[in-house]
């Protein structure tokens, strides 16, 4: 009988459903989803999973795992293609990015250091950031310049259990600011698509949004009843939907950056604010703390991650409703998320290594359907189209 009624669903899926090559052909990718089973499972770390990136213009995906260890994976092919050591406690983030055309991989731990790597030298460590007091657990490229190209910066910003933030210069190796308001462990950070603020969360029950020039605060985020694990900042393609969840008459316009964003927290809860503080919606769903949050580049969705270990899908458009849950997208306990990067395509060729500048945040940039999510379980997942 379980045959059955699975024949017959599946029947209906295909009759629901166009030719493939059609079907490929016409899935938006604004729309696209992640869905079960996972196109690779990826395995090779001893300990819990912490973080992963992709690299903005290769295949390449960075694992980082308690095991004091980062993994660098083929997300295409989902093969390990290297295991790159040098932390000696446990690696807690880590993001691709830096100088146009010289992209580095950062990393950061709870040996009290930040790592810069260098994938076109086999991920040689060419630089080590000491400053922090305490384990440093976030770790993101500052995007620079109004053109918002997601490849050039020689910034670098972390998050640390000293209660601290710390803009670095990676060219230099230089701590240039320190930015101090948390009363406690700052557990996240994320700058704004063109680097002019950046938003961090904590154990303190706070969201701050921080001026990344001045390093004044410009607004504090309370509602939080438990420690905020995470946050992010939408793209601007999602202001239309958030400008209607806020009441506001028309969205601002797509090259004002950090005008809304979103915390994930320990009170099983997901909250969109305005950048001035004001709470617009709380999403509620997850059955644990959530984890990860990442914004969907097509505009409508917020995906999330938890202990519960599922992974979410918010529509916007819909008054955050959530519309898709992955049940045990892993065995145990998700603990990141990220978005592939989208490939910039039209006429900005690359030369000498630069990648083509997008003058306004919504470019020329296609949307890859990839994500990768790490888990307690050990497995790094890569949900694909």
């Amino acid at each position: 009988m379980d045959l059955e009624s699975r024949n017959s669903s599946l029947q209906s899926e295909l009759d629901s459903a166009t030719p493939t090559s059609l079907s490929r052909r016409n899935q938006d990718p604004a729309s696209w989803l992640p869905r079960s089973p996972a196109r690779h499972i990826l395995q090779s770390h001893r300990s819990p999973i912490t973080c992963v990136a992709f690299h903005p213009i290769f295949s390449s995906l960075a694992s980082g795992s308690e095991d004091t260890t980062l993994k660098i994976w083929d997300w295409e092919l989902g093969e390990l293609e290297r295991t790159v050591k040098g932390h000696t406690k446990a690696v807690l983030d880590c993001d691709f990015g830096g100088p146009r055309g010289g992209t580095l991989l950062a990393s950061c731990s709870s040996d009290l250091t930040i790592k810069l790597w260098d994938p076109s030298d086999e991920y040689k460590n060419i630089r080590t950031l000491p400053g922090h007091d305490h384990s440093v657990s976030a770790v993101r490229f500052v995007p620079s310049g109004a053109a918002g190209s997601p490849a050039s910066g020689n910034l670098l910003v972390s998050a640390s259990r000293d209660k601290s933030l710390r803009i670095w210069d990676v060219s230099t190796g230089y701590c240039v600011k320190t930015l101090r308001g948390h009363a406690d462990w700052v557990r996240d950070v994320a700058p704004s698509f063109d680097g002019r603020w950046l938003l961090s969360a904590g154990n303190d029950q706070t969201a701050r949004l921080w001026d990344a020039s001045s390093g004044e605060v410009k607004a504090v985020f309370l509602g939080h009843e438990h420690v905020i694990e995470c946050c992010s900042f939408p793209p601007a393609v999602s202001y239309g939907h958030l400008a209607t969840l806020a009441g506001l008459k028309k969205p601002p316009p797509p090259s004002s950056s950090g005008e809304f964003l979103a915390t994930g927290s320990r009170d099983k809860s997901i909250k969109l604010w305005d950048s001035r503080g004001t709470l617009i919606k709380t999403l509620v769903g997850h059955d644990n703390w959530v984890r990860a949050l990442v914004f969907h580049p097509g505009g409508k969705y917020l995906l999330s991650v938890g202990d519960d270990k599922t992974i979410r899908c918010w529509d916007l458009s819909q008054e955050g409703k959530c519309v898709k849950t992955l049940d045990d997208a892993h065995g145990h306990f998700v603990s990141c998320l990220r978005w592939a990067p989208g490939m910039i395509k039209g006429p900005a060729v690359a030369t000498n290594g630069d990648i083509g500048k997008k003058d306004d945040p919504g470019g020329q940039e296609t949307i890859r359907c990839v994500i990768a999510t790490g888990s307690v379980d050990l497995n790094v997942r890569v949900f694909a189209t």
